[in-house]
């Protein structure tokens, strides 16, 4: 499970970096700041996800 966290925000990051390309200053600051809530979320969705298998399997540590 680690290795696919580790995957999807490298992704996440790459995508967003190369669209950056583009922006201009102020375009660049606003597109960061959605890059890091973009990494956020997809590290919480993972997250989530782990806790609600760990649930489901009835695991005493729930915990991801």
């Amino acid at each position: 499970m680690l290795s696919y966290k580790n995957l999807l925000k490298t992704l996440l990051v790459a995508g967003f970096a190369f669209s950056l390309a583009a922006c201009d200053d102020g375009g660049a600051e606003n597109a960061g700041e959605k890059l890091d809530e973009a990494v956020n979320d997809a590290g919480n969705a993972v997250e989530d996800t782990c806790e609600d298998v760990k649930e489901g399997m009835k695991s005493e540590d729930e915990d991801c």
